[in-house]
């Protein structure tokens, strides 16, 4: 099996890894939550609060669900192709992989809510701001978005993402070569 495909694999199982403890507190917050008043964690701060979201991170853009399923499927595509293409050898590149891992765990926890229930279980209010009510999906990606744009502003230089355009310049051309080398052990 070629080392492309291994990465592909492990990456999938990793994504598993993330979605359950997503899917898990969804479906508490269901058991526990669901009908009742909001539980306080942090009085005044942070509270616990089942709310059925038909709309996208934080709720916006209620009831398109169609839509969310088509850009749900072609992100998960394009950070699959992220991850293959993204060289191994090269530890710099080790910060794209976990965004992509953040990213995708995030997607696809609420992508299993939409296609099973046509809404997302959220749960986690924070008050202070009167932030939307969100999950731990919504965690992953957020958090994997805030690190892209901290790397992408301090980190990476637009020709460090070269390979992802098929050039053999930089990272592209080492990948491609210890891939290869991999492939033939």
């Amino acid at each position: 099996m070629n080392s492309r495909i291994k990465r592909i694999l492990l990456f999938l199982f990793m994504a598993v890894v993330l979605i359950i403890p997503d899917q898990l507190t969804k479906q508490l917050a269901v058991e526990t939550l669901k009908g009742n008043e909001r539980i306080p964690i942090i009085r005044n701060v942070l509270y616990l609060l089942y709310v059925e979201n038909q709309g996208a991170a934080f709720g916006v853009f209620q009831g398109a669900q169609y839509a969310f399923y088509i850009i749900t499927i072609v992100v998960l595509i394009g950070i699959l192709y992220v991850v293959y293409k993204t060289p191994l050898k090269n530890k710099r590149y080790y910060p794209v992989l976990v965004i992509a891992e953040l990213v995708f765990a995030g997607a696809i926890g609420n992508f299993i809510d939409r296609v099973s229930q046509k809404y997302v279980v959220d749960f986690i209010y924070f008050s202070p701001i009167d932030f939307p009510v969100f999950n731990v999906a919504d965690i992953y990606v957020t958090c994997g978005c805030i690190i892209m744009v901290l790397l992408l502003l301090f980190y990476y230089k637009d020709e460090d993402f070269d390979y992802l355009r098929g050039s053999k310049k930089r990272a592209g051309a080492e990948s491609d070569k210890d891939d290869s080398l991999m492939e033939e052990k």
